[in-house]
């Protein structure tokens, strides 16, 4: 197995500019992994379209190319949403980059019956794209759908181009097992989002939170034993969504889960209150530069934390 990083995991250091698609690159060299997984959606301070990169200029996205192979790293692409208008140019900017693997999900900030509705028809028309390309789609359970709806829609897009991400924390959000989740879509799962989660509160509001890989409520090795056993999968990238806090995105029960008791029992948060408050994680320059600072820290040593405990596994399951 190898293991690859998503930029999100350096969110804050990207949006503070103390890091560029360069700088990543390198940094995941240095961290002893071995691909990236670069996330082209608009955020703070990035670019309005293409989020971490700053072109999409073939000029640019070769230079980007160059760097991966330099390092010898395997490439994948994030992006958003199934209409052709959005995904076309991505797996452009992915196949200019070398990437065989493109992430993508429905919602549009909010949990969408009419746009789950249209994804089937909108991801096959992408269908001949990804041949072109021979580039292969991994629809995401991206916080406001259960895994059963995200193998409704591949399995209605009937497609060997068409799978999975699985991303083993997001199933909380709609209040589902995060362990049934990844049992459910591994057979499908084409590249994944690998992270850990707790429940704690923001004042009273129950809210899920990041934090670094092994030291949350998700059963992690289980997910790892899951996903090496049942998905075809050769890689697995971790996306530290650290520090962060979401919402849940559907009501409760909806997922299976209607009480906050295993993976969704109620935990201290992990900053200090008097620092910066759970949903202020991931814009804490909205609170003060100290907050910023100490953040920032605290998720550059989770790139650690992360990696030593897939590590772990990959010791113990002798891959």
């Amino acid at each position: 197995m190898r293991f690859g990083l998503e930029t999100e995991s350096c969110h804050l250091l990207f949006q503070h500019h103390k890091m560029d698609v360069f700088s990543f690159i390198r940094k995941t060299w240095e961290l002893g992994l071995e691909g990236v997984q670069l996330n082209i959606i608009p955020d703070l301070n990035l670019h309005p379209e293409l989020g971490v990169l700053a072109s999409a200029d073939n000029q640019y996205l070769h230079r980007i190319r160059e760097e991966i192979e330099r390092y010898n790293l395997y490439c994948e692409v994030d992006t958003r949403f199934c209409e052709k208008q959005f995904l076309a140019p991505a797996l452009r900017i992915a196949n200019e980059l070398g990437a065989d693997i493109v992430r993508t999900y429905v919602s549009n900030g909010q949990f969408n019956p009419q746009r789950m509705a249209l994804a089937p028809d909108n991801l096959k028309e992408i269908v001949p794209l990804l041949k072109k390309y021979r580039i292969k789609l991994a629809l995401e359970n991206h916080e406001h759908e259960t895994s059963t709806e995200i193998i409704n829609i591949i399995k209605q897009v009937n497609s060997i181009w068409v799978g999975a991400l699985c991303d083993i924390g997001n199933a909380m959000m709609a209040w589902e097992d995060p362990v049934e989740a990844v049992e459910a879509l591994a057979p499908y799962t084409y590249s994944t989002h690998f992270k850990d989660h707790i429940i704690t509160l923001h004042n009273d509001e129950p809210v899920v939170c990041g934090v670094p890989i092994g030291q949350g409520s998700i059963d992690v090795e289980r997910c790892y034993q899951i996903l090496l056993e049942k998905s075809p999968i050769t890689r697995i990238n971790i996306e530290n969504c650290y520090p962060y806090c979401a919402r849940f995105a559907r009501p409760k029960g909806t997922g299976g889960v209607n009480e906050f008791t295993g993976a969704f029992a109620i935990k201290p948060p992990i900053f200090a209150e008097d620092l910066v408050k759970p949903l202020d994680y991931y814009y804490p320059h909205k609170i003060s530069e100290h907050a910023l600072t100490e953040l920032t820290k605290a998720q550059l040593k989770a790139l650690e934390i992360s990696r030593d405990k897939l590590w772990e596994f990959n010791k113990k399951y002798g891959q």
